[in-house]
């Protein structure tokens, strides 16, 4: 009897909500949001100034850039508990995964270098020397190719993954922040925050195929600082964050005219999608704060109060 009870309540038991995790770079802690009740369930401690956060593919470890400990942590998601440090270089505050979930490409903003950890045998296997202020990470979906963006040398850095070299450089515009692969991989997107444009390159052969530029009423352009930036799944729309605009703009990725423009919390950092994509949370630094906004209707809808300056965002289903 005791059996049948047992495995009755486990059926009958409801499946675990997906979370949005969101690291807070002054409490040095992740807010971890249920996506059901738009509520902050736990809160998780880390390393010194959390800021970059990415799951592997099955979700079950997550990576943190402690900046100011000089670490990546690796995390069980379940348990909260730290399982080890990787060797990460100086200040880490990006990374990205490469697509078999082996090697992880850190951004070293103070040594203006790249570099390459294999997290299972957790030893540095490159370090590849780019512009001043690394900060921007992506890889193409085959793997063979990995961005690094430079902050003060205002350029993204090509950089072949079977021989650690860069094969090209181009040039963006003032302070580059963010990268991301799209369509699958023939395009790479840019954010320039002092700039205020994003860059689109074709990847063949690396030429500009189009600028984007971003017009609030009411804002003083200086504001308007595009940072982060995320597409839907069919990659036709892309939502980028605004910075001190206190703005999310709503961008046609085929015509690579914005849309439309979404007042959020202030200084819009980053964002991530629940897992249907019917929703978009992005971290707002300043006001300590993650605007949830309605993807279909392009409102935002609820604030959720997480810990000081908001920094990156991941989802885990």
């Amino acid at each position: 009897m005791l059996k049948h009870a047992l495995l009755a309540a486990l059926v009958a038991s409801p499946a675990a909500a997906s979370e949005i995790w969101v690291t807070n770079e002054k409490d040095d802690t992740i807010s971890v949001i249920d996506i059901e009740t738009l509520e902050v369930t736990r809160t998780v401690p880390t390393g010194e100034r959390p800021r970059g956060i990415t799951f592997n593919s099955d979700h079950s470890l997550v990576y943190i850039c402690a900046s100011d400990s000089n670490a990546v942590q690796v995390m069980d998601p379940e348990t909260g508990e730290i399982l080890h440090d990787l060797p990460s270089g100086a200040d880490p505050e990006q990374f990205v995964l490469s697509p078999d979930d082996r090697y992880l490409w850190i951004a070293n903003e103070d040594d203006a270098v790249t570099t390459v950890v294999d997290v299972e045998t957790r030893t540095v296997v490159a370090q590849v020397n780019v512009g001043i202020e690394p900060e921007g990470m992506a890889v193409s979906p085959d793997g063979k190719t990995v961005i690094t963006t430079s902050e003060t040398t205002n350029m993204a850095h090509w950089i072949d993954t079977e021989s650690y070299t860069i094969f090209a450089n181009t040039l963006v515009d003032s302070r580059p922040r963010h990268a991301e692969f799209v369509k699958e991989g023939s395009e790479l997107w840019v954010s320039a925050e002092i700039g205020g444009t994003v860059s689109v390159f074709n990847t063949s052969d690396q030429s500009e195929k189009a600028k984007i530029h971003f017009e609030i009423d009411g804002v003083h352009g200086d504001l308007i600082q595009p940072v982060g930036f995320e597409f839907t799944p069919d990659h036709k729309t892309a939502f980028v964050a605004l910075g001190p605009s206190n703005h999310v703009a709503v961008v046609n990725a085929e015509t690579f005219e914005v849309e439309d423009y979404i007042l959020v919390g202030r200084r819009v950092w980053h964002m991530a999608f629940s897992p249907d994509h019917t929703q978009l949370f992005t971290t707002n630094g300043v006001s300590g704060d993650v605007t949830m906004i309605d993807v279909a209707s392009r409102r935002a809808e609820k604030t959720i109060k997480v810990g000081r300056f908001p920094w990156g965002a991941a989802t885990r289903p």
